[in-house]
């Protein structure tokens, strides 16, 4: 089976991912308006738009950064896939609100639906991963909050005035339990189907 070929917009990607301003100046100028004209069209107004845009760019920035996202598919389809999808779960939330869905503006490009889709998983289990943190102990927030940030041990066990042996086993224990309070979550295996 042949790698997909990476798509030329992933400049686009990249210029998120490394906070270049003229880059996310041209998202919005060039993307922006076709999202702002939907949500407007379904139920909902500029200021719904610039909420759905702004969430979508970070949640690409984020994927672009953690997960070195490789666009395969035009920027503007995956995208606007992905602003939609935000819309439409801002609506299905919105109890009681008459709901029109104008769907003849959809992007039908495949590459966008599976990057869309995989960005969707990835941010429901960012979700999940962060709902889960907060359920730790402030000790172990701490340590591991130090070491998303500081990748030496030392340094890591130094800040927090304890030491090296100490934090390295903390570390380990407060992983095991973030990860069993994670595993048992009934959204974790809605996330692995």
């Amino acid at each position: 089976m042949s790698e997909k070929k990476l798509h030329e917009d992933q400049k686009y990607i990249d210029g998120l991912a490394a906070n270049n301003t003229f880059i996310i100046q041209a998202i919005y100028d060039k993307f922006a308006p076709k999202v702002i004209n939907y949500i407007k069209q379904n139920s909902g107004d500029a200021y719904d738009a610039q909420d759905v845009i702004q969430e979508t760019i970070i949640t690409i920035y984020n994927q672009a950064k953690q997960k070195q996202l490789q666009l395969t598919c035009p920027f503007d389809a995956y995208f606007f896939l992905l602003c939609k999808r935000k819309w439409l779960n801002q609506l299905k939330k919105r109890k009681g609100k008459e709901v029109t869905i104008n769907e003849e503006v959809l992007s039908k490009d495949d590459d966008a639906q599976v990057l869309s889709f995989e960005t969707s998983i990835f941010e429901n289990k960012e979700a999940l991963f962060n709902e889960m943190f907060q359920q730790l102990g402030d000790a172990c927030k701490d340590l591991l909050k130090a070491t998303f940030k500081i990748k030496s041990m030392e340094e890591v066990a130094k800040s927090l005035d304890i030491t090296y042996a100490y934090a390295r086993k903390k570390k380990s224990l407060c992983i095991g339990q973030l990860t069993k309070l994670v595993q048992a979550s009934p959204k974790f295996n809605r996330l692995n189907y």
